[in-house]
């Protein structure tokens, strides 16, 4: 049983602070959702770690925006809802294409800078299922660096901007169906109220639910667990998007090979060393992120091996060292010529499409509780991720969810109550022995291939876990635990329901896409359970 608030406290008695705006998170959605609302108010802005360190850092392939005369929304908007595969939400994605160019600006406003070619234009590069080179980038593989860099620089020059780094965000605090604010542990574990008008989780995703992931270690699945025991509807998370080439060498971490590679001529080759893209789809190395990553774990299988080879060796020593720098001085480190060398890789977690359900405006299902960025389910993504959307969609809607908090009526009036009924955890219980058999379990079962007795092996397995709840975290890794365990949970569950293969989502026991009975979402929610709804404009 999954409880409401995690933790016991006594809103009485608890310090307090206040804010317009509480945001949680300090990766792209959070730095730039507290600078747009800084213009008109006060804003506290809740890190769990350092400023400058969230997924964004890590993202290195760039930003798709429509600027060249060649492009257009129209196309940008077709090769979103193909890669989508019937499940985006149409409208989300005309908001994205067409509000995206406008942020863009913004973010190079803010003090971005992408790299531009000799003549001063804005470098633009192709990715996975784009159908043009509409990918900015900066550094040449280092964008999320440039824009944390830039976006962190201004948040520390705004006077409205509070920076609370070194915080946990443990629980919303929810009265009446509203959001009232935050609940917040201090580096020293002390719990505190923040009191804000409006709350933003901007929390990151969800890599830590497997044992090999491209994302850092702080993305937990702190926003669903939060919005989860809050009452929020949880959406499409059966869909996580495995990164089809992420290192593999021994002693050497999942660190992510940027599409941008394939998009600039490498191709993959067998543990045989003979290329295999072209029996999978038209368009090869090319293709949508979650046809290539079942093509390498196909490869993979057929020829016993644990990996597969990303061989760009056939481009210039010139190009590689200036576009790729970040991956070819990394792979330096471990021996590997990227120049030379073909690259082992292997698919790994990378990205979740599903997450707290919002609206166009960013708005959750409780009032005064806004998501944004990967935390969200916009519906932009739908069942698989168009490659360099997700900073695009980041920004468009932590624009829309600035404008939308100004129109909020007053804070209501806060009632004070308490919470007791925890007890503590025994000494038995290991936090890191039972996050690493949750991530084996998601690995084993709920990965790029599925079927019913796995998933419902896992299902019965984390339901087990599901005791310690009960109990009460006191350690920053035990709280992420619970997070992660109810996202493990609800992805199971949804995964173990969709009878067919979609996107992110496949079925070695229901192989084929079911648009006429899974042409649809499945909605979690504590109050209403497991709902299944139909997107009136999907298009494909």
């Amino acid at each position: 049983m999954i409880p409401r608030y995690i933790v016991d406290f006594d809103l009485h008695t608890l310090p307090r602070m206040r804010a317009d705006v509480a945001v949680i998170g300090a990766g792209i959605a959070g730095l730039y959702t507290a600078l747009q609302t800084s213009e008109y108010a006060d804003v506290v802005l809740i890190s769990k770690k350092g400023l400058d360190d969230s997924n964004t850092r890590w993202a290195q392939g760039g930003i798709a925006a429509v600027t060249a005369q060649s492009d257009s929304p129209a196309l940008h908007r077709q090769d979103t809802l193909i890669a989508g595969a019937g499940l985006c939400s149409y409208n989300a994605v005309e908001v994205l294409v067409h509000e995206g160019p406008d942020r863009l600006h913004e973010l190079i406003a803010y003090g971005t800078e992408f790299d531009r070619d000799e003549q001063g234009q804005y470098e633009l590069t192709q990715e996975g299922a784009h159908s043009k080179r509409r990918i900015l980038h900066a550094n040449g593989d280092a964008t999320g660096a440039e824009i944390v860099r830039a976006l962190s620089k201004r948040v520390k020059e705004q006077p409205n901007i509070q920076v609370l780094e070194y915080h946990f965000a443990v629980d919303v605090i929810t009265q009446d169906g509203e959001c009232v604010g935050v609940l917040v542990r201090n580096p020293d574990g002390e719990l505190f109220f923040l009191e804000a008008k409006a709350t933003v989780l901007a929390t990151g995703g969800a890599g830590q639910l497997y044992r090999y992931t491209t994302n850092p270690q702080i993305a937990t699945a702190d926003g669903i667990g939060i919005a989860y025991r809050a009452g929020a509807r949880i959406k499409d998370v059966e869909f996580i998007q495995f990164h089809p080439t992420a290192l593999y060498y021994p002693g050497a971490p999942r660190f992510l090979i940027s599409e941008a590679v394939r998009g600039e001529g490498a191709i993959l080759r067998n543990s045989n060393g003979d290329r295999f893209m072209d029996k999978y789809h038209p368009q090869k190395e090319l293709a949508p992120r979650d046809i290539v990553a079942r093509a390498i774990v196909s490869e993979m299988e057929q020829t016993k091996s644990t990996f597969v080879y990303l061989d760009i060796t056939h481009e210039s020593e010139e190009l590689i060292k200036r576009r790729f720098p970040t991956i070819y001085n990394f792979c330096l480190q471990y021996g590997l010529n990227m120049v030379t060398d073909w690259i082992p890789v292997a698919p790994a977690c990378h990205y979740i499409m599903g997450g707290v359900q919002t609206d166009l405006n960013g708005e959750t299902s409780t009032k005064r509780l806004f998501a944004c960025g990967e935390a969200s389910c916009t519906g932009v993504h739908g069942a698989n991720r168009l490659a360099s959307n997700s900073l695009s969609e980041a920004v468009v809607f932590g624009h829309r969810i600035a404008e939308r908090i100004k129109q909020l009526a007053d804070m209501p009036r806060i009632y004070p109550f308490q919470v007791v009924s925890k007890q503590k955890l025994p000494q038995t219980f290991n936090t890191r022995e039972q996050r690493l058999k949750m991530q084996k379990l998601m690995l084993r079962h709920v990965s790029v291939k599925r079927d019913d007795k796995g998933l419902t092996k896992a299902l019965t397995e984390l339901a087990r876990m599901e005791q310690y709840y009960q109990y009460e975290p006191k350690s920053l890794e035990t709280f992420e635990f619970f997070n992660l365990l109810i996202a493990a949970v609800l992805t199971t569950r949804a995964a173990l329901l969709r009878e067919e293969s979609r996107g992110g989502h496949y079925r070695t026991d229901f192989p084929n896409k079911d648009d006429l009975l899974w042409r649809k979402h499945l909605i979690q929610s504590v109050a209403d359970g497991v709902q299944e709804e139909c997107e009136k404009h999907d298009v494909e």
